[in-house]
């Protein structure tokens, strides 16, 4: 019998007048790879985030399976979020190392668990090279093995394939599967039914905040009595979609100061061309 790992009870996430989730109940368990689908603005990235313990629910709760808060568990997790947010001036290992050794991970063993995804995702001979010059696909894949190299219990992937070409993203779907067979756990945002149905074993329907659905791909299309995910889905969420709400300000002038003055200039001689 499969063991919940990580729940989500009741959570509403609201920032002032906006409410971005409304009562989401959730539980996740060992092996699932779960499709989170929905347009923009839908609630997806707000509840990776609250997953993540980025965000604090305005109420419910999202804890492990052993009671602990997620917020003081977050080590037992790994998080590739939208913008990866390499150091620049550090190489692909170096980037990977320092987030190792936060978690207490001994070099050796981070270099090993390193090496072994790098091989998966076709990047060995780039792990030496400065992410400055780095193009998206080599950005989302440096990512994703810092993600996974303290052995998380639970992968947290907002849209790994958005602005991916069509060789990058079909390698980090082939990484997630992969993950999936060896018995990990994934939570995988995207708005591609496609995408989601190809790589994932549960898809949870996410509009206006809202879970509309969750299940198997076969079950959501007996559920809406469909013959293909495209017509499931229109049929879950027929209500208009939502306005996007940021929730994020612009940078201050002194921001944007501050950001240029530190922000390196790209080395030329490390220019990666996927």
């Amino acid at each position: 019998m499969r063991q919940p790992l990580l729940h989500v009870s009741d959570v509403s996430k609201r920032f002032g007048d906006v409410v971005a989730l409304e009562q989401v109940s959730l539980d996740i368990y060992e092996g699932d790879i779960i499709g989170l689908v929905g347009s923009n603005g839908a609630g997806k990235t707000t509840l990776l985030r609250l997953l993540a313990g980025v965000y604090r629910p305005s109420s419910g709760r999202v804890h492990l399976a052993d009671d602990a808060d997620v917020e003081q568990a977050r080590a037992r997790l790994g998080v590739v979020p939208e913008n990866t947010g390499l150091y620049a001036r550090l190489t692909a290992w170096e980037n990977i190392r320092y987030h190792a050794r936060i978690h207490g991970v001994p070099d050796d063993l981070a270099w090993k668990r390193t090496r072994y995804f790098a091989h998966h995702l076709q990047m060995e001979d780039a792990l030496s090279r400065h992410t400055k010059g780095f193009s998206r696909g080599m950005r989302q894949k440096t990512a994703l093995l810092r993600a996974l190299v303290h052995a998380p219990e639970v992968l947290l992937l907002d849209e790994p394939t958005a602005g991916l070409d069509v060789t990058s993203a079909r390698t980090v779907r082939e990484l997630v599967r992969q993950l999936g067979e060896e018995g990990g756990t994934v939570i995988y945002s995207t708005h591609q039914l496609a995408e989601a149905q190809r790589v994932c074993n549960r898809i949870v329907i996410i509009h206006n905040g809202d879970v509309r659905a969750d299940g198997t791909p076969e079950e959501l299309l007996e559920q809406t009595n469909s013959t293909n995910l495209e017509d499931a889905y229109v049929a879950l969420t027929r209500d208009a979609a939502r306005q996007r709400h940021e929730d994020s300000k612009p940078l201050s002038k002194w921001a944007r100061w501050w950001r240029s003055l530190f922000t390196s200039t790209t080395p030329q001689e490390v220019m990666e061309d996927e």
